[in-house]
This record gives structure tokens, C-alpha cells and sequence, in this order.
């Protein structure tokens, strides 16, 4: 496994899913994790008390990332915590928020979906690379979404992901002569809350029918691919979009 002892890590909507599976994972690797939360205390609280009961460090921190002060205030207490620098920053927070064709769209739920999946990520990126400096590393979360175009109802969220995409790939040029990597993961079907809620199951069961592994993914198998992205072992990795669909979609 990457060691990440004594590396501080951020990650954005920490406190379930694929979010909490991947503080766990970097805490695992030695990571001491801030898990941030909007709304979800107890569950955020829940990820900690598991990472601590597993012997790793992490502490619970309430932000809207989609506000500038927000950010500025995760990364305030990061470093009130762990030291003056962020180490790893990965931008998971983000949502669908409703099903929209076009003609029920109205400009102001366009940018809500901008802002929560976009800008969240611009936000981060800009209130935590001040205090990142050589080999650190942000891992982005788009989706195959922003690859395809996404399903019914997700116009909105498909351009967000394809925005996060681009912001991904502008970053690894701007901040690379900083040393500081910046990737994205593209997930594909992964068993989630986000599909029990947005995803009919019949929908679930073709996709996974159609994936050449026969199977949709799960949290852990995404965090794993995180972990290995931000570790020294994938150090000539910067500004890649990669796939985690299980074949689905080839790039």
C-alpha cells in the first residue's frame, strides 16, 4: 500500500459514499484526514470515530464549499490542526440535484449545478494551493457523465463534470511547475446513495448488464484508485481524466 504518513489530506463531501470510503483509505495509507461535511454531522462524525477506532487520525469540519469563505474555512482549520501545509486535496463534493430536460431548466438551476459540482472545485483549488507546495497533489471528481453527455435530465450535470474536466487539465499546466499534480476521476455505475436516489433500478441492472465486467463498481474501488493517484507511485501522473467504469465508456 502508497504510504502517505504525515501527509495531510482534504476531501469534500467526506462524510458518505465514496467520500467516506476514500478518507478511510487515505487514512488507512497514514494520511491524517479532514472530513468535510455540509449538512451531514453525524455521518461525518460516524467516518471519523471508524478511522479513529482503526488507529488513523482525522478530525470532522463543517463548510459549504460551494462559498469562498467556506473553503477558506476548511483549509484554516486543516492547517490549525495538521501543520502549515495541505498535502492532498480531493474534491468529491458534488450532486445531481434533480432530473431537468431542457424546457424545466431555468438559468437559476443551471448555476446551482455549476456551482455545486464546478465551482466547488474551483473554489477549493483556489483557497488550498497557497498552502501546497512540492509533490502535493488534488484529485478532481468528474464523472463519465461529462465524457457522454449523461443520461435523461442530466444536461446540467453532464456540463458541469465536462467544465471539471477541462478545470482539471488547465490545472495540471498551471500548477505543474509548482510540483503540485492535479487529476480527475470519471466514475462510471458505482453503487451509491446518488443512484438509489436518481437511477431507476432497472436502469442500474442494464448498465451493469452492458459493462464488460458485468457489474456496477462500489465506494472502495474508487478509493483505492485515489489513493494510488495521489502517492508518490504515480508522481509523472498530472492533468489525466480517468475512467472508472468498469469498461463502459473507453476515452
Amino acid at each position: 500500500m502508497s504510504n502517505l504518513t504525515g501527509k495531510t489530506a482534504v476531501v469534500t463531501g467526506g462524510s458518505r459514499d465514496i467520500g467516506r470510503a476514500i478518507c478511510e483509505e487515505l487514512a488507512l495509507a497514514g494520511a491524517r484526514v479532514v472530513v468535510n461535511y455540509r449538512d451531514g454531522e453525524t455521518k461525518a462524525r460516524a467516518v471519523v470515530a471508524a478511522i479513529t477506532t482503526a488507529g488513523g487520525v482525522a478530525i470532522p469540519v463543517q463548510a459549504d464549499v460551494t462559498q469562498p469563505e467556506g473553503c477558506e474555512r476548511l483549509v484554516q482549520e486543516a492547517l490549525a490542526r495538521f501543520g502549515d501545509q495541505i498535502h492532498i486535496v480531493v474534491n468529491v463534493a458534488g450532486g445531481l440535484v434533480a432530473r431537468k430536460q431542457l424546457g424545466d431548466m431555468d438559468i437559476g438551476f443551471f448555476d446551482q449545478v455549476m456551482r455545486l459540482n464546478a465551482g466547488s472545485a474551483f473554489l477549493m483549488t483556489k483557497a488550498a494551493v497557497p498552502h501546497m507546495r512540492e509533490g502535493a497533489s488534488i484529485v478532481n471528481f468528474a464523472s463519465q457523465a461529462g465524457r457522454d453527455g449523461g443520461g435523461p435530465g442530466a444536461t446540467a450535470y453532464a456540463a458541469s463534470k465536462g467544465a471539471v474536466m477541462t478545470f482539471t487539465r488547465s490545472m495540471a499546466k498551471e500548477l505543474g511547475p509548482k510540483g503540485i499534480r492535479v487529476n480527475a476521476l470519471c466514475p462510471g455505475m458505482i453503487a451509491t446513495t446518488f443512484h438509489d436516489v436518481f437511477t431507476k433500478d432497472e436502469v442500474r441492472a442494464a448498465v451493469a448488464a452492458g459493462t464488460p465486467l458485468r457489474r456496477q463498481g462500489n465506494s472502495a474501488e474508487v478509493a483505492r484508485t485515489v489513493r494510488a493517484l495521489v502517492s508518490d507511485d504515480m508522481s509523472f501522473v498530472t492533468g489525466a481524466n480517468i475512467d472508472v467504469n468498469g469498461g463502459t465508456y473507453f476515452s
